[in-house]
């Protein structure tokens, strides 16, 4: 395994920013990397919690391929430390990877193209920890034509980052919050890191990028740090960058908290709005309106939703049939 360094009889992962240091036999923070014999090794390599075909709007992701199968699965463990995750029963479980469905990554791509998927997924946990895995399937799915998507809290650092997103055909990233208060207080991690992932996926690869964050009240729905995050995105990726806010439902070491209204969504949608972003949704907790697709330039629907079925397609070739204008994504003929 290339990123890592040996320290005297330790030895340093150095996928992510934790970059745990481990004597022999010890595993990370995030359970599945572990040094064994000198050498760190992924324990949840060809396994997984199992394959499911979503549609692409469930990752989600709006404006790729819109309305197409995704074949998903993840692992079990994740390198974030977030108190109100949403898929802690294998995100936090750490147990034997032997107990979980073996698919090698041929598997994997024969399968998604046995079903017809457009596109395969690395999700429900963060697929930056098994990273191996994620990179030998995305390579085998590429040569049968199947696009590969990262759904991911994007806490990875630079060098594996390059190799990371040079497989990946989009991504989600999960923005947190907007502050390094939220991110060491509930997610046990730093807010650079991140953003630094999120500039280098935009500026310099050709994953198509969308982005997350689940408001939590209380926590990170302060107006300030909404509309901050939302200056940053214009500034830094382009106010045609799609963001969606989702709904926070009590979990885990959450689990006594409220849940997310739909109005403190709103607020969110017309914060991000009004800072000039060109796609903004809610999710979760939706509305027609507020998960609907507008062109930029006429402001008509492009792509209407009920939930995750489009119920209206007004592009051709990804422009606008009303105007013309080309919405930003990648879209079938």
């Amino acid at each position: 395994m290339k990123y890592q360094n040996k320290i005297r009889d330790k030895v340093q992962c150095t996928i992510c920013p934790r970059e745990c240091t481990l004597k022999d036999g010890q595993e990370g923070f995030c359970h599945v990397r572990k040094n064994s014999s000198g050498e760190i090794i992924l324990d949840t390599y060809g396994y997984n919690t199992g394959l499911a075909i979503d549609p692409v709007e469930k990752k989600p992701l709006y404006h790729f391929y819109p309305a197409s199968s995704v074949l998903s699965f993840g692992t079990l463990g994740c390198n974030m430390g977030c108190m109100f995750c949403q898929n802690w029963t294998t995100s936090k479980n750490k147990s034997d990877s032997r107990i979980l469905n073996p698919a090698s990554p041929a598997q994997i791509a024969d399968t998604a193209k046995a079903y017809n998927c457009k596109s395969v997924a690395f999700t429900y946990n963060d697929p930056v920890i098994f990273f191996e895995y994620a990179i030998d399937t995305a390579r085998l799915c590429r040569e049968s034509r199947i696009k590969t998507i990262a759904v991911t809290s994007g806490y990875i650092n630079p060098e594996p980052a390059k190799e990371f997103f040079r497989y990946m055909d989009a991504a989600n990233i999960d923005l947190k919050g907007f502050s390094e208060r939220f991110y060491t207080k509930n997610c046990l991690a730093h807010l650079e890191p991140v953003l630094d992932t999120i500039k280098y996926v935009k500026s310099k690869t050709d994953c198509w990028l969308e982005l997350t964050t689940m408001i939590i009240e209380g926590e990170n729905d302060y107006p300030e740090e909404l509309e901050a995050e939302c200056r940053w995105i214009v500034e830094n990726l382009g106010d045609c960058t799609p963001l969606h806010f989702s709904a926070f439902f009590p979990k885990y070491k959450f689990a006594d908290r409220k849940a997310t209204k739909f109005s403190t969504l709103l607020k969110a949608y017309e914060i991000a709005k009004n800072a000039g972003l060109k796609y903004v949704y809610t999710g979760n907790l939706t509305s027609i309106e507020t998960s609907g697709t507008y062109c930029k330039k006429c402001g008509r629907p492009l792509l209407v939703r009920n939930g995750y079925e489009i119920t209206g397609y007004n592009l051709k070739g990804g422009a606008c049939i009303f105007c013309g204008t080309q919405c930003d994504g990648r879209f079938d003929e």
